[in-house]
């Protein structure tokens, strides 16, 4: 495996006179985690399919696991896996049968498919479910053993469209777990996500994509103080006490309402105990103090700033059929 998992140099896509991919430039080392955040119709889910050898792209240069993708399109695909937003399984088989069916495709011999399907479904929990038909499974289980499928064929880089969609909170969490565990064994994974809170527990680069151009790129901390709004928020007893706060904070902004002052700041060490020792040679009554530090979806916010752009909305070109939706 080369030092690049991935590595794609002025993608272009248009569907008619839409352009979905305009100039894009993509790398990702060997063995991390990358997400491509963005708003609906970014052109996420069309980065995706070009990268995995879904569809080709109108011009740009694509290495994949050391592959050119133009050149070598079937070594690409021998080193990828792709996860769909939607489980690719089948649900009139059972666990065990789904595995054995990718064994066949992978062309395993017999006894090498017995013990690929023996790991996976230990490695993924399956093993008490393994011969129920998978239309019994739970949206968690059907999820791990689409994971487990992509992974019949040992690929070296794993892309991840929406891995966690539908999940509750604990099958999430278990979800992330195994994708690190992934990673610690040397896999790459191109993840894509609607969920930035995913983005930010999992990836170690995140790159944000508006119109077709990625806008930023960068790790979670990098992104974040690439804008401001931090704050720290006080409330207090009473209105008295709150005019009083107004004099000493003059650049804060107060809510009546709520009894509450945001006062501009970044929340570091030094910055609280200067706020907090002016609370104090004011004689300034606290009932409560919460520090807000910018985090993706105020990135997300700030770097797209469209209304439309909200997770959720779809938008899909004149003539395109792909659903971008919140991918």
């Amino acid at each position: 495996m080369p030092t690049t998992a991935i590595s794609a140099i002025g993608l272009h896509k248009s569907y008619g006179d839409s352009v979905v991919l305009d100039g894009l430039d993509i790398e990702v080392p060997a063995g991390t985690i990358f997400a491509l955040l963005g708003p609906n119709g970014a052109g996420k889910t069309t980065t995706v399919h070009i990268l995995a050898t879904l569809i080709s792209a109108d011009a740009g240069e694509v290495r994949v696991a050391g592959h050119d993708l133009s050149r070598e399109p079937d070594r690409v695909r021998a080193a990828i896996g792709v996860t769909g937003q939607y489980s690719a399984v089948d649900q009139l088989l059972t666990g065990r049968e789904n595995l054995r069916m990718m064994g066949r495709l992978h062309h395993l011999s017999a006894p090498a498919r017995r013990c690929r399907e023996a790991e996976l479904l230990e490695r993924f929990d399956l093993v008490d479910a393994a011969d129920r038909i998978v239309a019994a499974y739970s949206g968690g289980m059907r999820r791990r053993l689409d994971l487990a499928m992509t992974l019949v064929g040992s690929p070296q880089v794993i892309f991840l469209d929406e891995p966690t969609t539908g999940l509750d909170p604990r099958s999430r969490r278990t979800m992330w777990q195994m994708i690190r565990e992934l990673v610690r064994d040397g896999v790459t994974i191109f993840l894509t996500t609607q969920y930035l809170e995913e983005a930010d527990r999992l990836a170690d680069r995140i790159a944000l994509l508006d119109r077709g151009r990625l806008v930023a790129e960068g790790t979670s901390e990098q992104l974040k103080r690439l804008v401001p709004g931090g704050h720290v928020r006080l409330r207090f007893p009473d209105v008295e006490e709150l005019d009083l706060a107004t004099r000493v904070f003059p650049d804060g902004s107060r809510d009546d309402e709520a009894l509450t002052l945001q006062v501009p700041g970044g929340g570091g060490v030094r910055e609280l105990r200067a706020l907090l020792d002016r609370l104090a040679d004011a004689s300034l009554e606290v009932e409560e103090l919460a520090v807000h530090t910018p985090d993706l979806d105020d990135v997300f916010l700030a770097l797209t700033g469209r209304p439309e752009n909200a997770p959720g909305h779809t938008e899909n070109a004149p003539g395109h059929t792909e659903k971008e939706g919140a991918r």
